[in-house]
């Protein structure tokens, strides 16, 4: 027969027992949770640490954010595509990503300026605003020598903010700036710098020498090309186009084109969708010292009924004693010149019709004459 287990007086001291075991168990599992608790929260494995209430940012910090949030509206993001085959037989093309880049609303008309190498070789374009909005563009113009372009988007006019425009003729190393860009596709990136170095010289795209480029220690990277340079009021002083680098990575050196170069362009693009350099009607040769103790610009041939040709310039020629050098070039308006850069760049801000004053070297005879330029052909 089955019987229930029996609760007489033999059984109470183990039930007891028993019951003091778990009792002690139940303690020691505490006090081990709370000493484990302590131990953890004693490695910041825990309950968070305090926070420290904020002193506030500084007043430059400040001043920095305050104008990044007032600029990133006028700073837009660049996509560029191109046409590639893809079928063996050449009957089928599709758009591939070409390049990215910076830009800036130069107006609230919706032209946008970049560089030149951001779009060169591209089909088409896209430009995304700071409201994440993406708006096909369409070509404006172009200045390879400059390393600018101005596209144009039909967004609305509430959408754009052209950017404030200031001045690159005073400007002085060791004043600050701020670049704003989307390097390696990060889209609105704020780098903060000085001016390291003014007037410096550059090579474009173009193959032209660049002068009057500012130099600078914010960051600039892939992406940021044709982004703006800004000063401490957050406005344009240049337009960032490139960096010395022995890798490709950030070294430290970067360099913008200055606004008062950009703001006689863009207008010449925007018209005519190009420069109208005015042309003296000269071939010259670049680098040519003639003479010990003479620097100047040798010509080499004079374009027929040219204002070089009406002012009477000699050209280089060939006789039966030999080789005759024509002209040397020395100054424009009183400035001496060196280089075909140095008479680009004195020519570059005035207009076909005007008339300027040439020195030259003819023979052992110095002599002035007035030549009318000419626009380009």
């Amino acid at each position: 027969m089955l019987r229930a287990p029996s609760n007489g007086p033999t059984e109470r001291p183990r039930i007891a027992a028993t019951a003091g075991l778990l009792v002690l168990a139940g303690l020691a599992f505490l006090l081990g949770s709370r000493w484990q608790g302590n131990v953890l929260q004693a490695e910041g494995q825990g309950e968070p640490r305090r926070v420290t209430p904020s002193s506030g940012l500084l007043p430059e910090e400040r001043a920095t954010v305050n104008l990044f949030r007032e600029t990133q509206p006028s700073v837009v993001y660049i996509t560029t595509q191109r046409e590639q085959r893809v079928s063996f037989l050449g009957r089928r093309f599709d758009r591939v990503q070409d390049g990215t880049g910076s830009g800036f609303l130069w107006d609230d008309k919706g032209h946008v300026v970049t560089n030149f190498h951001v779009i060169r070789n591209a089909d088409t374009y896209q430009v995304t605003l700071h409201d994440q909005t993406t708006w096909p563009a369409t070509f404006v113009g172009q200045d390879p020598e400059m390393d600018l372009a101005v596209l144009r988007i039909e967004a609305p006019a509430q959408e754009l903010r052209p950017i404030p425009v200031g001045s690159s003729s005073d400007l002085q190393v060791g004043q600050s700036v701020l670049a704003i860009g989307n390097p390696f596709g990060l889209d609105y990136t704020l780098t903060t710098g000085v001016i390291s170095a003014l007037d410096r010289e550059v090579q474009s795209v173009g193959g032209r020498e660049l002068q009057g480029v500012i130099q600078t220690d914010a960051a600039i990277n892939p992406g940021n090309s044709g982004g703006p340079l800004l000063d401490s009021s957050g406005r344009l002083i240049g337009v960032n186009t490139q960096i010395v680098s022995s890798g490709g990575a950030w070294a430290g050196i970067g360099f913008a084109i200055p606004v008062d170069t950009v703001n006689w362009v863009v207008p010449e693009l925007v018209a005519h969708g190009r420069v109208n350099r005015p042309q003296l009607g000269v071939t010259l040769v670049e680098g040519a010292r003639v003479r010990p103790q003479v620097d100047g610009v040798l010509v080499l041939e004079v374009v027929r009924n040219s204002g070089a040709d009406r002012a009477g310039l000699r050209p280089t020629r060939r006789t039966r004693q030999g080789i005759v050098l024509g002209d040397v070039i020395t100054a424009i308006e009183g400035q001496p010149v060196q280089s075909v850069s140095d008479i680009r760049a004195l020519l570059e801000r005035q207009q076909p019709g005007d008339s300027v004053t040439v020195s030259l070297l003819r023979g052992e005879e110095e002599t002035e004459t007035e030549v009318r330029l000419s626009a380009p052909r």
